[in-house]
């Protein structure tokens, strides 16, 4: 992939996540200052290696998991090598984990409850050998959400997720699963961002959040992985 193509598919991903419907070549042409024919152009080159595809009802385009793997992987990479700077949104969810950090189980539901507010999708965290979920009314209010089979497969990924953490036991401080990457609900159009912490209960315990695969990646993956570094630090 050449570099406007990897900025072409990055511009997609991040318009999409915006407006939730396809992205056309004007809109992109205007971005990049080249012709609509120029972006037509790439965006089909895109589209033959499997990273954009467009539903059939619009000429725009829309990211597919291979892609949004893609972006994820190069964001990874730029993660790695930054430090990890609080901005506004982490020194909120430390505050409010602060007033809790004598007691393992209410710091870490808070923290839940803090990126549940600040991203929009569902909280999710281990404690001890439960699951604590939050903002189930949030994930199902995306539009991807509203077709009843994303829905079952979606549940489908909830009722198996706990069992799976255990199991699995991700290895990486982020991980993130892109909808068919999923162990469960394949077909579900979700993506779990989940961050490894050792905590009182558990050298691995779990935080995170599961929304559409339609998501603003590097916002919700800086702050999982900062507010798994911060109840690390505080428990």
């Amino acid at each position: 992939m050449t570099e406007r193509q990897a900025a072409i598919l990055a511009a997609i991903i991040e318009q999409y996540a915006e407006v939730a419907s396809p992205v056309g070549s004007i809109t992109l042409a205007k971005l990049f200052n080249v012709s609509s024919a120029t972006i037509r152009s790439e965006m089909a080159r895109l589209e033959e290696m499997g990273f954009i595809t467009h539903p059939h009802t619009s000429a725009g385009r829309i990211p597919t998991d291979k892609g949004y793997r893609f972006y994820v992987n190069a964001l990874n990479e730029s993660e790695i090598q930054s430090p990890l700077l609080p901005d506004r949104s982490t020194r909120a969810i430390e505050a409010r984990v602060s007033t809790h950090k004598n007691h393992a189980d209410r710091a870490i539901r808070s923290a839940v409850d803090s990126l549940v507010d600040l991203t929009q999708n569902l909280g999710l965290a281990t404690i001890g050998d439960e699951l604590y979920m939050s903002g189930m009314g949030h994930l199902f209010s995306h539009p991807e959400f509203m077709a009843g089979n994303h829905v079952q497969a979606v549940a489908r990924l909830l009722d198996n997720l706990e069992p799976w953490l255990r199991e699995a036991a991700p290895n990486e401080p982020l991980n993130v699963f892109i909808g068919s990457e999923n162990p469960i609900g394949k077909a579900s159009g979700a993506t779990l961002i989940v961050s490894r912490f050792r905590s009182p209960y558990s050298d691995k315990s779990y935080i995170g959040v599961l929304g559409p695969t339609r998501q603003s990646y590097g916002r919700v993956m800086r702050l999982v992985r900062q507010t798994g570094a911060m109840l690390e630090e505080a428990l």
